[in-house]
């Protein structure tokens, strides 16, 4: 297990925090699936911004699995510490430093990766949060600023002399952004330099890679980003190879679609709907500024919004499984006008490719017109009518 604090984690795949991604009912989602720890998306420092609607929205909730954890970013030491103490008694049991956020609107007010560039600041900012609040502080970096400043090991331990109690660290440096592949060289190094728990990052998109990942650096865990996005099943999947080591368990091959048995997929991207839309059309506005509380319908039109980014995301994901599965496994019809068709229709006379084809067709119809619903009665009926005429993957007696 690894300590973080006074919790006991017993997982080795955590969540990433996310701007826009890792909202309460998704963080949920993934917990369900086997998160060993999620984290809320990234709040500003400013106390300005404390009573907007995207910064309530980001407070810990009291309804949530524990240990809370919500990420700050900022670049005064003052201001952060009083950022966390904000956090911490709205509810947060962790605060989470964000010095790896690479996005321009960020690093442009020298914060997230771009403090990496100012090792005497980062301290200052780690000494200030640490002594402010009596909850765990955690951080997340990069592997550096650019490929001529790899100083994510001096960074590390800087953290662990200022009381940091756990690290994540991306393998790109800020100038990398998201572009060409992760490297974990230095994460190895970071492991070896510290004795906090560290969790690697970047480009973990299946569980073979998570399982490789930890033996090349030695981490404590991986923390999986855009990866989960439409696919938080990605944790049981680490989970199940971890825990059975001789077993193949690569992402979206026919052993892990045993995961995605027709019944269980459908109860996950109707609930997560479901709630996406109850959190954000009865969210309590008593401590947001007016101008949210005069916008009429505007969190029941956000529910909207937020439910086609992530249904869309599970469509996406769904047609990738359908591309990888073996010969008789997918059951669509190839006419997206008329879902409902049996196996035997299906499956008779055609090759499998003509299958996957037809499937890609089907759910890229169903993400283009879910994309186009405008109410929340409308999202619902579509997912139970399309889960109703289409089974997508296995055993249907699941």
């Amino acid at each position: 297990m690894t300590r973080i604090g006074p919790y006991l984690i017993s997982g080795k795949a955590v969540l990433a925090p996310m701007a826009g991604v890792t909202d309460l009912p998704f963080r949920q989602v993934c917990r369900e699936m086997g998160a060993a720890l999620v984290t809320a998306e990234m709040a500003a420092s400013n106390p300005l911004l404390r009573n907007t609607l995207k910064s309530q929205l980001r407070l810990a909730q009291a309804d949530e699995v524990g240990p809370r954890i919500v990420q700050i970013v900022g670049t005064e030491p003052g201001q952060m510490a009083e950022a966390a103490a904000y956090q911490v008694a709205a509810g947060a049991q962790i605060v989470d430093i964000n010095m790896g956020c690479p996005a321009k609107k960020v690093c442009k007010k020298l914060a997230g990766s771009a403090l990496m560039k100012d090792q005497a600041l980062v301290k200052k900012i780690l000494h200030a949060v640490v002594g402010a609040v009596d909850v765990p502080v955690t951080l997340k970096i990069r592997t550096g600023w650019d490929q001529t400043s790899r100083n994510a090991v001096e960074i590390a331990k800087i953290a662990e002399a200022s009381g940091i109690q756990s690290l994540a660290v991306h393998g790109r440096t800020r100038a990398c952004r998201f572009k060409g592949e992760a490297e974990y060289d230095t994460i190895s190094d970071v492991v070896q330099a510290v004795c906090i728990p560290v969790f690697a990052n970047g480009d973990i998109t299946t569980a073979q890679k998570a399982v490789d990942v930890l033996a090349h650096t030695g981490a404590s865990g991986v923390m999986i980003g855009r990866a989960a996005q439409g696919n938080p099943w990605i944790f049981k999947e680490i989970n199940a190879l971890i825990d059975n080591p001789a077993e193949s368990c690569g992402l979206f091959t026919g052993k892990s679609l045993k995961l995605l048995e027709a019944k269980r997929v459908e109860r996950l991207i109707i609930n997560h709907l479901l709630h996406i839309h109850t959190f954000y059309s009865s969210y309590d506005l008593l401590n947001v500024d007016s101008k949210a509380k005069n916008s009429g319908n505007f969190l029941s039109d956000l529910s909207i919004k937020v439910a086609r980014k992530h249904i869309c995301w599970y469509f996406e994901q769904l047609k990738l499984s359908a591309g990888l599965t073996n010969k008789g496994q997918t059951s669509f019809t190839k006419d997206p006008d008329h879902l409902l068709r049996s196996n035997e229709q299906i499956l008779s006379n055609i090759e499998n490719k003509d299958a996957i084809r037809a499937t890609s067709v089907v759910l890229e119809t169903a993400r283009s017109r879910f994309n186009k619903l405008e109410s929340q009665s409308a999202q619902l009926d579509f997912l139970l009518q399309f889960f109703g005429e289409l089974h997508t993957i296995g055993d249907k007696t699941t």
